[in-house]
């Protein structure tokens, strides 16, 4: 009989921890609106103790997301009065509130870190569950770095305090130390114990990242007895990090007869998800990243080109539509097969080639491909069209595509305080535009004058990063921006040494992106 998992988000809180990751209170309200969206069960939106800024967040967000039965919120307590207080006097306001205590459980917090006997602790603990059972029915406690822990001394832990009321038990792996085998056995003693002692008590766990198997961890303690899992979107938090609430909500769905589980996240909603806490957190998805990086559902070898498009299942177990994305990306570049190119004419409409005509234009793909490094839809249209015209090829009703695309020849940036201003020169067809804008940086007065050369007034950008791909001077930098127009999305990417350049680059190809699609409708 499959069991439901409650996902515990604790973005908010412990992915809050990373350097540099602050979020104000409009952002997090933000992130707690989309988790909601995701259907996560449990928000942790903060510490209120910290501060009176995170006291205020944690507030608001039970207040306006906390205002249904379907989301409860909670927020971090140590065992003192004070901290559960300002947890209490912040989550209150939501329909469904939760008290979370955490306390530590193993030799080295116990002597090292608190300078008390673990007979100490233990009425520490329950002290504060009983005085957070006054102020709330739910209360999670906490077992800091468990998985270090003298096993009876835990369990008399966790018995005492489900005795004074506790209704969540939750085992956390703080420093990453544990391992799938160790942890899961672990997990199935305590739930063995918990389940005699009190069976509506939740065991839930929070496992980190430090030696990499925190995902690892968090499915063995699933398939163990775990009835919730604490986790964070892009598996962001302290040091390594955290379980990835997507790469373990995946886990489940895919491999549903390993784990007999299910999760109410609306799956749709993770790219989303991902994208929005990336973007307000200034912290970038690592490309290879499970589920949410750029290249989970990317392909460019030739030979999982060719796999995929015989069958999806050959290289991809998950539809990347199940996470919020439009389809699977065949990255066209100098590893791409036949296969690849031929299946991206065809999509363009290009369908009457013949064996020798799709060689020659193959040939050209791949000279363009080793200098351009990817190529887009729109290259593949110029590419078509200089074979044809080279080989004097009329019978095939040619338009001239490469007028109605953007190729840039020259630009200047001048960045100051004040007005800060760019000036382009374009190529389209067989004209030569020139554009300059004011902008409130560099960036934003460069897309101005492209657009305004464009005249695609509706276009939108909504993500732009930027990156160094090697080293020294001469590092490359990688831009990668999305945009939005007319109600779609389109992503594009360019590599120059001059950032300037490359964002130029990146926007033009987004900008001929549109063109393909809007332009130029193959009959």
């Amino acid at each position: 009989m499959t069991r439901k998992i409650w996902m515990f988000d604790t973005t908010l809180r412990d992915g809050e921890q990373v350097p540099g990751a602050k979020l104000n209170l409009y952002e997090k309200l933000e992130v707690a609106q989309q988790l909601k969206k995701l259907k996560v069960d449990i928000i942790e939106a903060g510490f209120p103790s910290s501060s009176a800024g995170d006291f205020n967040a944690v507030k608001e967000i039970a207040m306006k997301i906390g205002n249904t039965d379907d989301t409860i919120i909670t927020a971090l307590a140590r065992a003192v009065k004070a901290d559960i207080d300002a947890v209490y006097n912040s989550v209150k306001y939501a329909k469904k509130p939760l008290i979370h205590i955490v306390l530590g459980a193993s030799d080295i917090h116990v002597e090292k870190k608190f300078g008390k006997s673990k007979s100490q602790i233990l009425d520490l603990g329950v002290d504060a569950v009983k005085y957070a059972k006054t102020l709330l029915p739910d209360v999670q406690y906490s077992t800091e770095d468990a998985s270090r822990s003298d096993f009876e001394y835990l369990w008399a832990t966790i018995e005492a305090v489900v005795k004074a009321g506790a209704t969540i038990i939750n085992v956390p792996d703080t420093v990453g130390y544990a391992e799938p085998e160790e942890f899961g056995e672990l997990i199935f003693k305590i739930n063995n114990r918990l389940k005699n002692l009190n069976d509506k008590v939740l065991l839930s766990v929070h496992c980190h990242n430090d030696l990499g198997m925190a995902t690892a961890n968090t499915l063995a303690a699933i398939k163990n007895g775990a009835d919730k899992v604490e986790c964070t979107i892009n598996g962001i938090g302290e040091r390594a990090g955290n379980a990835a609430l997507e790469e373990v909500v995946m886990a489940i769905n895919t491999r549903s007869s390993i784990y007999n589980a299910y999760t109410n996240i609306n799956t749709k909603e993770i790219m989303n998800t991902s994208r929005l806490v990336s973007s307000l957190m200034g912290l970038d998805v690592q490309v290879n990243k499970a589920i949410t990086g750029d290249n989970a559902f990317a392909h460019s070898s030739g030979i999982h080109q060719d796999g995929l498009l015989k069958a999806r299942d050959a290289y991809e177990i998950i539809s990347p539509i199940e996470v919020g994305l439009d389809n699977m990306e065949l990255v066209l570049t100098a590893r791409s097969g036949r296969h690849a190119v031929k299946n991206a004419l065809e999509s363009l409409g290009f369908n009457e080639m013949t064996n020798i005509q799709f060689e020659g234009i193959f040939e050209a793909f791949l000279e363009l491909a080793d200098a351009k490094k990817e190529v887009y839809n729109h290259d593949l249209y110029v590419i078509v069209e200089n074979y044809y015209a080279k080989h004097d090829i009329h019978n095939q009703d040619m338009t001239h595509y490469s007028n109605h695309f953007y190729e840039l020849m020259d630009l200047q940036v001048i960045s100051n305080t004040n007005f800060p201003s760019a000036s382009v020169k374009i190529k389209k067809g067989d004209q030569i535009l020139k554009s300059s804008a004011v902008g409130s940086g560099p960036i934003d007065a460069l897309y101005s004058a492209i657009t305004e050369i464009s005249d695609l007034v509706d276009i939108k950008l909504i993500e732009y990063h930027i990156s160094s791909v090697s080293r020294g001077k001469e590092a490359l930098g990688k831009v990668k921006i999305q945009v939005e127009y007319r109600g779609e999305k389109y992503v594009a990417k360019a590599t120059d040494t001059d950032v300037m350049k490359a964002s130029a680059f990146a926007y033009i190809n987004a900008i001929n992106s549109i063109m393909v699609d809007t332009l130029l409708p193959i009959e």
